[in-house]
């Protein structure tokens, strides 16, 4: 089963990803800034993919991505941001894929599907 770990700061956000793709056969790990999802990625080297929110306080995603590729080169990185301008900023470079949140999670999950077979 394939480990997939939320960040988010808004807690409805992380509940309702979180249920879907649990749903869709995934384990799932929902935590609500970087400092938590660090600590996570330390203590549990089965995650295969990372969904990060990019506005959050204290460390934003941008910055949590690029952390994370230091860190862990071969972990599969998205974006997930209301905001679409971000697409275009080179620091979105850092994730492997980019997703504009919506209540429809189809497109999510098409993505995190398709990472996984790239591995």
């Amino acid at each position: 089963m394939s480990k997939v770990l939320i960040v988010d700061d808004e807690e409805n956000i992380r509940t309702l990803i979180k249920e879907e793709l649990e749903e869709s056969g995934y384990e799932v790990i929902a935590v609500s800034n970087a400092k938590d999802a660090l600590e996570t990625l330390e203590n549990d080297q089965d995650i295969d993919i990372i969904c990060t929110d990019i506005e959050m306080p204290d460390v934003n995603g941008l910055e949590l991505a690029s952390e994370i590729r230091k860190r862990y080169p071969n972990k599969k990185i998205i974006f997930l941001t209301a905001y679409s301008h971000y697409k275009s900023e080179m620091a979105s470079w850092a994730a492997d894929a980019y997703v504009v949140k919506s209540m429809d999670l189809t497109e999510i999950k098409d993505t995190i599907e398709t990472l996984l077979k790239i591995q």
